[in-house]
């Protein structure tokens, strides 16, 4: 039985925890023995004192072992690829870049999660088409990815039960932002999930969990770093959430925006990332095609249909109805007229996500229901002109109080003068 409070004490003070020691303590917290409030006192330690490389590698490997593992490169006998993302406003990218993948014939098998907060979740987007079946069997998801090409499914109870606790105790105890236990909390998943290779798209600035460039860059040195001693292939991207990705915000909204992307008539910054990503993807993958080959397979996988057609195939295997027309409708749409003339200089990636989370986009506790109809649309954004009365963007709601509410809300995330911003990349720094 470990000693739960000698480790504590040890961190506490800054020393370094063998592997066996950490894995007997994630183990036996899983198990019931280390209860919350040693837990507890153990994440406030590596809050402070943080964790070496080989600890965070120790971690992540205890926590993996806490659970059930998918091989998915056994199963199918190719080099299955995933995608990750830190979480930000409007980012609906693994919901284009999955079938651009898989339309160029490489494997994309995705567990995902729900939204908390301003963050939507990739879950709640899918369950906003009808009939979709977030929830299969491992043996199902192995066999989609197999016979498909292309699953994104919920993590399943079995995969990286430590991690579902830690989190949930670091949430209730001002822990959670340390980049040890960032990093260990993604990459536990996506390893324990079974793709080979990873791209990781690390957000930065208002609305990312990251707000400066050095901290996304931090945790994504971090993240590929664990998974480079996994085995795993892995790339990061850290790309610009000082504003809304693409024009939509919502959940069924944010579907409508994939749909018109893969077929090629999607927002400027949400295309060049959603191509990046899935140019990136193939690179890792067991193609032997190099960066200037796989951006052009991944542009002409949308030119040529075969993007949307393998959306329109993906959905349907999990029950779901791929029409835009299926989609659920909002009540009432309005919209937002600038209230001058000028540049748009800024829009916050925040009060967006917020406005939509009030429109009951998104979730303020676990409980909250999800309408999967409402959002918002930024039909301007950053650098972008605008005349008095011209519309910069639409709320989507329920009824005509909760627009009237979201709409100050969306307009005062707008900073409109004179002179217009400096262009800012989507992709900020590509790391791997």
């Amino acid at each position: 039985m470990v000693h739960a409070a000698e480790l504590i004490q040890r961190k506490r003070d800054g020393r370094e925890l063998a592997a066996d020691e950490l894995r007997d303590l994630v183990l036996e917290y899983v198990g019931g023995t280390v209860p919350d409030y040693q837990m507890a006192a153990f994440c406030m330690a590596v809050y402070f004192r943080g964790l070496s490389s080989a600890e965070t590698f120790a971690l992540t490997e205890a926590m993996i072992r806490s659970g059930a593992t998918i091989d998915l490169h056994a199963a199918l006998g190719r080099t299955v690829v995933d995608k990750h993302s830190t979480g930000g406003v409007g980012d609906k990218t693994s919901l284009a870049v999955g079938p651009i993948v898989a339309a160029c014939g490489v494997p994309f098998g995705k567990m995902s999660g729900r939204g908390l907060g301003h963050t939507g979740g990739t879950l709640d987007k899918l369950e906003s088409i009808p009939g979709f079946r977030v929830e299969l069997a491992t043996d199902d998801f192995v066999a989609q990815v197999r016979d498909v090409g292309l699953a994104i499914i919920g993590q399943s109870a079995d995969l990286v039960p430590a991690d579902k606790l830690l989190y949930a105790l670091r949430d209730v105890t001002a822990t959670v932002e340390n980049v040890s236990l960032i990093a260990s909390s993604i990459m536990s998943k996506k390893i324990a999930a079974g793709a080979d290779a990873i791209v990781l798209d690390v957000k930065v600035g208002d609305g990312a969990f990251m707000k400066t460039i050095d901290a996304a860059r931090e945790l994504a040195h971090e993240m590929l770093a664990l998974g480079e001693r996994a085995g795993r292939r892995v790339v990061c991207v850290l790309t610009d959430m000082d504003q809304p990705l693409g024009h939509a915000v919502g959940n069924a909204v944010e579907i409508r925006e994939v749909i018109e992307t893969l077929r090629g008539f999607g927002p400027a910054d949400f295309t060049e990332l959603v191509v990046e990503a899935s140019a990136h993807l193939l690179v890792l993958s067991d193609l032997g095609v190099g960066d200037a080959d796989a951006r052009a397979l991944a542009q002409a996988s949308i030119a040529d249909g075969g993007a949307f057609a393998m959306y329109e195939r993906w959905i349907r295997a999990q029950g779901g109805d791929p029409r835009a027309d299926a989609l659920p409708v909002a009540a009432v749409v309005r919209t937002i007229t600038a209230p001058e003339e000028g540049h748009v200089q800024a829009l916050g990636a925040i009060a967006i996500g917020n406005a939509a989370l009030q429109l009951g986009a998104g979730r303020a506790t676990k409980e909250d229901a999800i309408d999967h109809a409402v959002g918002v649309r930024c039909l301007k954004k950053r650098g972008d002109y605008v005349r008095h009365g011209e519309p910069l963007a639409e709320v989507h709601a329920r009824d005509p109080a909760s627009a009237e509410r979201a709409g100050g809300d969306v307009l005062g995330a707008y900073t409109i003068g004179a002179n217009a911003p400096h262009a800012r990349p989507i992709v900020l720094e590509t790391i791997g």
